[in-house]
């Protein structure tokens, strides 16, 4: 197992990444979907703008999960927005590497740098039945608002 930062070269593994979380219950979205909408597209076209950070885990050459934080203003807002001085996280464990822990432990990481970084908290969006949502209430993540079928989750950070 590796652990490494993500950078500008990275967008295409994102852009699928922001694909599975779209279709985490199934086929609903196409690559042409996500680059048509700006709503989803800016959650890997950017990346990373200034203080957007993120982190994958990879072994024997595959990408196993990957996490980033991204942040957005309040006129062009993320799904899970709180406010603008929280990014707000995406992370996806692909395809036959669930439920072995790796999402959690990558969790972990983009938790613990957020808070070295000195972010006040970190925000998500999760829609009603995705089985995340149960990581992310034992992570300390709590609802702040509905939307639709989802919930925005909001883990407060200490700060110094």
């Amino acid at each position: 197992m590796s652990i490494r930062w993500l950078t500008a070269s990275d967008r295409p593994l994102l852009r699928a990444a922001t694909l599975a979380n779209m279709n985490w219950c199934g086929l609903r979205f196409t690559f042409d979907d996500l680059d048509q909408s700006e709503d989803l597209a800016h959650y890997y076209s950017d990346f990373p703008r200034e203080d957007d950070f993120g982190m994958l885990d990879e072994a024997a050459g595959d990408v196993r999960a990957v996490a980033w934080l991204v942040f957005f203003s309040a006129e062009h807002p993320g799904y899970g927005f709180v406010e603008e001085t929280i990014p707000e996280l995406s992370i996806t464990t692909f395809d036959g590497f669930r439920v072995q822990g790796i999402g959690e432990r990558l969790l972990r990481g983009i938790i613990a740098a957020a808070a070295e970084r000195g972010m006040p908290g970190i925000s998500l969006s999760v829609e009603d039945g995705n089985r995340a949502r149960s990581l992310y209430s034992r992570s300390g993540f709590q609802v702040v608002g509905r939307s639709g079928d989802s919930d925005t989750m909001l883990l407060r950070l200490a700060t110094s």
